[in-house]
């Protein structure tokens, strides 16, 4: 399936060499240098391929701003590879994190990952009604919407996915492996930090200590004892 890349990256070698080998395998590219441009042309792409080092803004502030408008699924793609750059850009929303210098086939295969996941998620669901509630926590999947105690808590695109994993089987163990597969599509080890970026982030926005349990060795159950 062709995919149209908006490519944000200020180092024209490296953003000549990759919409080359993007446009060699079917996927229209577009190119552009700066945030605001980013900001600009977004609109008109399937993907975003996001550099953090650019000449106007930082890219997480690009990320942050993209992501208060619009669900459009968007690849970190940086020679940034601290810690706090990949926890700040995961919680900003960003559905992948890859640090330079990356391999095209692993990039080529978290695109495809990320771009599923973003058709699936524009798919109407079968039972577009259909809430789990678990004490005071409403978990609304047609509507992606999650309240706690009447109050609509926000989850990103990764916490609710999260979270729907668990509330499809309320109660009981799912294991970390069988939570990153669906979620993520694949378990790259790299996203094993992703899961505990955002379990985090999702544990903090309920504000139910024990209502999400970590079971040692194993994986995550939603319920409590």
């Amino acid at each position: 399936m062709a995919v149209r890349v908006l490519l944000v990256e200020d180092d024209a070698g490296v953003a000549g060499a990759l919409a080359e080998s993007l446009h060699a395998r079917g996927h229209p590219v577009t190119s552009v240098a700066r945030g605001a441009d980013a900001l600009h042309h977004h609109r008109a792409a399937d993907l975003v391929l996001l550099d953090l080092g650019l000449p106007d803004l930082d890219g997480l502030d690009v990320l942050r701003k993209i992501r208060a408008v619009s669900p459009v699924p968007v690849i970190v793609l940086t020679a940034r590879g601290d810690e706090r750059s990949v926890v700040r850009g995961l919680r900003l929303g960003a559905d992948d994190y890859l640090t330079k210098p990356v391999r095209l086939a692993e990039l080529l295969a978290r695109m495809d990952a990320v771009v599923r996941r973003a058709v699936a998620r524009a798919t109407p669901a079968d039972s577009a009604d259909d809430v789990v509630r678990v004490e005071d926590v409403e978990i609304d999947l047609g509507a992606r919407r999650v309240l706690v105690a009447g109050h609509d808590i926000g989850l990103t695109t990764k916490e609710f996915e999260i979270l729907a994993v668990l509330a499809a089987r309320p109660g009981t163990a799912v294991s970390r492996q069988q939570l990153m597969d669906e979620v993520w599509g694949d378990a790259y080890l790299a996203v094993s930090r992703s899961l505990d970026v955002h379990l985090t982030g999702l544990r903090a926005k309920l504000d139910r200590p024990g209502l999400l349990t970590t079971i040692r060795g194993f994986g995550y159950r939603l319920g409590r004892d």
